[in-house]
């Protein structure tokens, strides 16, 4: 049988603190010997980040329709999955994704109004079997992030520059996958400190390390 890695992912509003608990996990892994992929979502990729370009700072991406705005996501994620995500997997290594369909899910189907059930069908067209193993969704209240958003120097994107009713929507809509699929979906309060969500990620990640026997093992079918 072909070993195959651990594929976890973050989600979260803008500001919640994904790039932290992500940058902590991957110098812990490494710490420890592993050696991770850290990918973002949209990019990861060539194509990927000339997407996220046009999504997110481009002006050419200002009138861009939420349809069309789901199928650009989509387009980055394929070629993402196939391009990194499942050869990554496939020699064993962990995998952390900055975002994945969780997050189409939620800013495009909840909050952009499109039907459910086309956004999950485009989700399953885009990524096929490649599913993460848990997903740590930090939750924090929009009017918190936008406050984190206000102070922190920088240019907000297309998208951070939505209002506290469509992040209110986004939150809600975490809320809603959280409540779906709890075995895969771990839900954690992102006011806490940094280095104490990271603490308990890395438990968390350490516990399923060990429930495939370690990056190496033969992991069981998804």
């Amino acid at each position: 049988m072909k070993q195959r890695g651990l594929f976890i992912t973050f989600e979260g509003a803008e500001a919640c603190g994904k790039s932290t608990q992500i940058t902590l996990l991957a110098e812990r892994l490494r710490s420890e010997g592993h050696e991770p992929l850290c990918l973002r979502e949209p990019g990861g990729t060539s194509a990927g980040e000339s997407i996220r370009h046009l999504l997110q700072h481009a002006p050419e991406g200002e009138l861009i329709t939420p349809e069309a705005e789901l199928l650009l996501f989509a387009a980055s994620r394929a070629q993402l999955v196939r391009e990194k995500i499942q050869p990554a997997l496939e020699s064993g290594r962990v995998v952390v994704c900055d975002r994945f369909l969780d997050s189409t899910t939620v800013y495009q189907g909840v909050a952009r109004r499109i039907p459910a059930d086309a956004t999950a069908a485009i989700n399953a067209f885009a990524v096929g079997d490649c599913l993460p193993d848990a997903t740590f969704l930090l939750d924090l209240a929009p009017g918190v992030a936008f406050e984190r958003l206000r102070t922190s120097g920088r240019t907000p994107d297309r998208i951070e520059r939505e209002s506290l009713a469509f992040f209110e929507d986004v939150r809600a809509g975490y809320l809603e996958v959280a409540a779906r699929d709890p075995r895969r979906v771990r839900l954690l309060d992102a006011s806490l400190p940094a280095e104490v969500l990271a603490n308990t990620i890395f438990d968390e990640i350490g516990r399923l390390l060990k429930t495939v026997g370690g990056i190496g093992a033969v992991c069981p079918p998804r």
